[in-house]
């Protein structure tokens, strides 16, 4: 296994090609997101005219770039926890590059296909399955034929849940809105469905505005993350002088990591039993721990003595990351992923008794975290304008799916505002605590709830669609990503990259 400071020293002319191709990719999969999902977005204010399609997608377009630029990054990187983390440490490698192409491709088919046929299924969904998909075959097809360690199971659970429970709130949540909102507020107005094309009282057109708005930026803000948490990889992986590390880090910052490094090192050291590691060995005792079945011994706390005097080393004679060599600052970021991803580890396994230790290490992470989960500002904006032009061109066949097909009635203007305004605030709660929702499921279970609790009706052909391709798009994703990650892995190798 080659780790990423010794895999980029000498980039060719074909690595560059690959980098191009991979953001090329990442950016298309947040095109036809922006086209398949937010497409939910404007489906109340087209159907009830509070907007012409036109001018509601392009001010959907313009607060889902807001969204992406203000996010905060959580997602991003909870979406690179999910990858294997041999290939994440070796991205500029043949198995890297093979990870990248087919997990994006698969995802992309997936959603070309369900747009194609108007089912509003999840893009969350189809990225996650295609990440499972790469994990489970990579690790099939390495020494172990395990599949226990191809994915971070952990993180997987809580990303599964979130994605479980998201709809089965905007469901019920939304119900109970709508009939919280008749018992409070009872201009009629409100609940009727709109007439031909006429619009809506302008009060009725301001809440739906608001609402349309808060979806829309929420979207881009969880949405839009997960293309720039992998182009964030990619660049890493081929320009770790530029991009490993957060290099507007202050003087304070750069010496308080390698003192609390020192630090650390000295407590670490006492659990080693006199075993000595350093170099890869270090990086394969770290990585193997990390890994699902990973079990804390003498030889991970020797790992992490050892990376831990490594990053001091390098660290106490630069004032700041641009006085650190480039060629060092992939072998730093390295230190610090390990280094981190080992303590968090070690905090939810409870490791670490002493109170005093804990706080060291726990310091010890958030610095690193800080210095390598950053998104530089061109990649925001990539992928907040794919996004963008995405939700203006491709819009129309979610749309009639949301506006007209999931309930027997014509939607009035509560329900809408209802199932926009649940939507919005369950992203935002996801948002906050790193996790990735499909806008699609929350919203068209939003406004299934709504329909549900006005007794309207609900179609239960779209219903049944909507619900196959939600139970068919972890799997065929998975299988699509394992079968292309085989395949791109092969192709790669006959093209002479390794």
């Amino acid at each position: 296994m080659f780790f990423l400071a010794a895999s980029v020293s000498d980039p060719t002319l074909l690595t560059y090609v690959f980098l191009v191709l991979a953001i090329l990719l990442a950016l298309s999969f947040e095109f036809v997101n922006g086209f398949h999902d937010t497409a939910n977005a404007v489906a109340t204010v087209i159907y009830t005219n509070t907007l012409k399609a036109t001018p509601a997608v392009v001010w959907s377009g313009i607060w889902n770039l807001i969204g992406v630029l203000t996010s905060s990054g959580l997602v991003a990187f909870g979406i690179v926890a999910l990858l294997p983390v041999e290939l994440v440490l070796n991205i500029s490698s043949a198995s890297g590059f093979a990870m990248v192409f087919s997990l994006l491709i698969s995802a992309i088919l997936w959603n070309l296909g369900t747009w194609y046929l108007g089912l509003p299924a999840s893009s969350s969904h189809t990225l996650i399955g295609s990440i499972l998909g790469v994990g489970l075959a990579n690790s099939l097809m390495g020494p172990t034929h395990s599949i226990t360690d191809g994915v971070n199971w952990a993180k997987a659970q809580d990303v599964g849940l979130g994605l479980l429970i998201s709809p089965v709130v905007g469901f019920c949540v939304a119900a109970l809105l709508l009939l919280l909102c008749k018992v409070l507020v009872k201009n009629p107005a409100l609940y009727k469905a709109p007439e031909g094309k006429t619009p809506p009282p302008l009060w009725i057109r301001g809440i739906l505005m608001i609402t349309c708005t808060g979806v829309s930026f929420a979207h881009g803000s969880n949405d839009g993350q997960k293309g720039m948490g992998l182009i964030v990889l990619i660049l890493v992986g081929i320009l770790p002088g530029t991009y490993a590390l957060k290099m507007s880090a202050d003087h304070s910052t750069v010496s308080d990591t390698a003192v609390s490094a020192k630090a650390l090192g000295s407590v670490f050291q006492k659990s080693t039993a006199g075993l000595v590691l350093d170099g890869q060995d270090s990086n394969d005792a770290l990585t193997d721990y990390i890994k699902t079945s990973g079990v804390l011994s003498a030889k991970v706390y020797a790992g992490l003595t050892d990376k831990c005097g490594d990053l001091f080393r390098r660290l106490e004679t630069s004032d700041t990351f641009q006085e650190l060599p480039a060629d060092e600052r992939g072998a730093v970021r390295t230190d610090l992923y390990l280094i981190s991803k080992t303590i968090a580890k070690m905090e939810k396994t409870g490791a670490i008794s002493d109170p005093a230790e804990m706080a060291m290490a726990a310091g010890l992470k958030k610095k690193g975290e800080g210095l390598t989960n950053f998104i530089p500002d061109w990649v925001k904006y990539a992928v907040a304008l794919a996004l963008g032009l995405g939700t203006m061109i491709g819009y129309k066949r979610i749309v009639v799916t949301v506006g007209e097909k999931i309930g027997k009635d014509h939607l009035t203007y509560a329900q809408g505002a209802s199932a926009e305004l649940v939507a919005m605030s369950t992203i935002m709660v996801a948002d906050h605590f790193g996790l990735p929702v499909s806008t699609t499921h929350v919203l068209s279970s939003g406004i299934a709830g709504t329909m549900a609790a006005n007794k309207s009706g609900l179609q239960m052909g779209t219903l049944r669609n909507i619900l196959m391709a939600w139970v068919l798009t972890l799997p065929v994703c998975i299988f699509l990503g394992a079968l292309l990650f085989a395949f791109a892995l092969n192709l790669i190798a006959l093209l002479g990259f390794k």
